[in-house]
């Protein structure tokens, strides 16, 4: 007797003593016509959905656990997983403007090797012997960004309802930021953001766009975080900011920046993003998505990373109308886990839409002032005189714009070569190196697969009856539900188990007759257990005639990919949540996989994340390459992939302590497979031949 899961177990009668052909649907686990009760086949998760869940840990070790996790997501897909080279910043300031009681200067700095970022520095004009505090100030979707100036009617209209009291204000609300942080006794920093005001090398939406950006997780999200990440440098390294106390405040697009950047840099002490966490609409621009970034949570939880630091926010008529209601109290419970509840706080302003206006931004005043230690100050905002478009714009005769400023062409070339010459770095020639590389691409891998399911929320359901030696199974976890079908062996038991995936389905690897195909009987007959999974969109997953469909934003597949996993990663969770419900219910024994017609680069990438030392894993790749892949609804576009060094890189970290036949390996480099399999003492074989029967059989011992 075999237990295949809690409360049932399996007859190990013979296959071939049953009679002589078996039901037609023998492959089947559900009724013709019926499909898996599985989420994933509800509509894909948007942007613009109207509610975003996530529900908080209960307790502080288990949420910080999570926050780990979620910023580790952040940082793969933002693609700054491992954090770049922080090259010298080369700061020039010039073309001070003096507006009585404070400073306005010209900045530009280099983030990295050509590129570059712009913006305006506030600084008080009163002296002060002690260092000041500073705000950093990334800038939402306002026309011209930082030269933002509003129509005549639009201040009017503000004036009018409220939202300002001064006509300064109500034409330069992000100059009215600054202008009262420095009437404060703050240093202010706003910077534009790609494709803005100064900042023009690269269009703020396009160039970044195709499947080939995602296959190297190059994107504007990204590059913009790395600016301010730069930007936080720079504050920090003027010689009158106290760099304990360093704010970010921004709102809309702004705000998105705020929370990312405080969620991923320590140094950030204070953060107030306006009108943009919330549970509803979660960032409409390319700047505010990027692949796996929003993947099972939300803007709420992002927030949550900078617990217990001071988080104050705002909301408006907009998506962050139910601020109060619908996130603050999320936000709450972790920061209740620190003792420190009073530290986060939110405001909604339901009367306007969405803005950074006065009322707002006095709010954000006194939440920098209380946290800054700055005492009683005054926030009320008074008038001031606004720059102009050539008082604020940075570049001139005397400083012109940098020669060596790349567009997206040239800077995607380098970023591809930097990540080339980051897994060269890592490749594993010693034993000493492996862990560097497992921290490296098997974090990232784990992003772009998804979180492993624990043990304990995996359900395995017997469906029918468990005669002829056929055990028929649902396996389910999280929403997912795969149908598996388990052949108990024919001769003498081994206690290991053989997960075949055929990208057809498993309905293949039956005959006409519903007897086993040839080497799937022989395993049966060698004493393997053979089980076989239909992963999602394959095999009953399918209506008869139905081909897998997965809709893809062709216009920036980073929309589809920042909420749901790429279906190459469903495919291989699947594998990995059906190789542990058999490790977990099945005989004690290793669980070997198989991988054929499509399935070898779903194979591979689920041994990549297990990297399971008992397992022995066959594939054919049938000379995939993730490089070829040039439409964004190809069913293997992987974000990352090529940035962690294609399916070269995915092997590598298969093969790690374990053992793997990979055929159809369609030549190349292969050089990262061999240091990793001999560094970790595992061993692989290699052959540009299709997989025959003989060489899995013979892998698996069985000649």
């Amino acid at each position: 007797m075999h237990c295949l899961a809690v409360g049932f177990c399996v007859a190990a009668l013979s296959l071939l003593t049953a009679s002589a052909s078996f039901a037609a649907d023998i492959s089947r686990v559900l009724p013709p016509g019926e499909k898996p009760d599985d989420v994933r086949l509800k509509p894909l998760r948007t942007l613009n959905d109207k509610y975003h869940p996530w529900s908080p840990p209960e307790s502080k070790e288990a949420w910080e656990k999570e926050a780990e996790r979620i910023r580790r997501q952040i940082l793969v897909s933002n693609g700054l997983w491992p954090l770049p080279e922080k090259t010298p910043l080369d700061a020039v300031i010039h073309g001070p403007v003096d507006r009585g009681d404070y400073t306005v200067e010209k900045v530009v700095f280099r983030s990295r090797p050509g590129v570059y970022v712009t913006g305006s520095l506030y600084r008080p004009k009163k002296t002060s012997t002690e260092k000041r505090p500073a705000v950093l100030c990334p800038h939402g979707h306002w026309l011209n960004g930082r030269f933002y100036d509003s129509p005549p009617k639009e201040a009017a209209d503000l004036l009018k309802s409220g939202a300002e009291s001064y006509l300064s204000g109500a034409r330069c609300p992000l100059q009215a930021i600054e202008v009262q942080l420095a009437r404060m006794g703050c240093v202010a920093f706003v910077f534009d953001t790609v494709g803005t005001a100064d900042n023009l090398a690269l269009p703020h939406r396009e160039g970044f766009n195709d499947v080939q950006a995602e296959l190297w997780l190059q994107n504007k999200m990204g590059l913009q975080t790395w600016n301010s990440i730069r930007a936080l440098d720079f504050v920090e390294s003027l010689p009158d900011v106290d760099p304990k106390r360093i704010g970010v405040t921004g709102a809309s697009g702004g705000g998105t920046q705020t929370f990312i950047l405080c969620a991923i840099d320590p140094r950030a002490a204070v953060a107030f993003p306006a009108v943009m966490v919330g549970t509803a609409m979660q960032g409409g621009c390319q700047c505010e998505n990027a692949s796996y970034m929003r993947q099972g949570i939300n803007n709420v939880a992002i927030a949550a990373l900078i617990a217990p630091r001071p988080l104050g926010m705002t909301g408006a008529n907009d998506w962050t109308i139910d601020i109060e209601t619908k996130g603050l109290p999320e936000l709450k419970k972790i920061y209740a886990l620190y003792g420190q509840e009073e530290n986060v706080a939110a405001k909604c302003f339901p009367q306007f839409p969405h803005n950074y206006n006065e009322v707002s931004r006095e709010v954000m005043f006194a939440w920098m002032a209380k946290h800054f230690g700055l005492g009683h100050v005054e926030v009320d905002q008074t008038d001031f005189w606004p720059l102009t478009r050539e008082e604020m714009t940075v570049f001139d005769q005397t400083h012109p714009a940098p020669a060596d400023w790349l567009d997206a062409e040239r800077l995607r070339a380098e970023m591809a070569k930097e990540s080339r010459e980051l897994m060269a770095s890592l490749e594993p020639k010693k034993e000493a190196d492996v862990q560097r590389f497992l921290d490296v691409v098997g974090t990232a891998v784990d992003v772009m697969v998804g979180p492993r399911t624990e043990p304990a929320a995996i359900k395995v359901k017997a469906i029918g009856d468990t005669e002829r030696g056929v055990q028929k199974l649902l396996i389910s976890a999280g929403g997912r539900s795969v149908p598996a079908v388990v052949l108990e062996p024919t001769g003498t038991p081994k206690n290991e188990t053989v997960l075949w995936i055929d990208g057809r389905g498993k309905s293949r690897l039956f005959d006409a007759g519903g007897k086993p195909i040839s080497a799937v009987a022989k395993l049966l007959a060698g004493g393997y257990r053979v089980a076989l999974v239909d992963v999602f969109l394959t095999g009953e997953f399918l209506a008869e005639g139905e081909t897998a469909k997965y809709a893809v934003n062709a216009n920036f597949p980073g929309y589809t990919y920042c909420y749901n996993a790429p279906l190459i990663s469903q495919r291989a969770r699947d594998i990995v949540l059906a190789h542990d419900a058999l490790e977990r219910f099945g005989t004690v024994g290793p669980v070997h996989l198989v991988g054929v017609e499509g399935a070898g680069p779903w194979t591979l990438l689920a041994q990549a994340q297990m990297r399971s030392p008992t397992s022995k894993t066959i594939v054919d790749l049938n000379r995939f390459r993730f490089q070829n892949i040039t439409s964004a609804d190809d069913p293997n576009v992987l974000p990352g992939a090529l940035r962690y060094g294609d399916i070269q890189g995915l092997a590598a970290l298969a093969a790690i302590g374990g053992k793997l036949t990979i055929s159809g390996e369609g030549g190349g480099d292969w050089s990262v497979l061999l240091s990793a399999s001999n560094s970790s003492k595992g061993s692989f074989e290699l052959s540009n031949d299709v997989l025959r029967d003989e060489t899995l059989l013979k892998a698996l011992g069985i000649q």
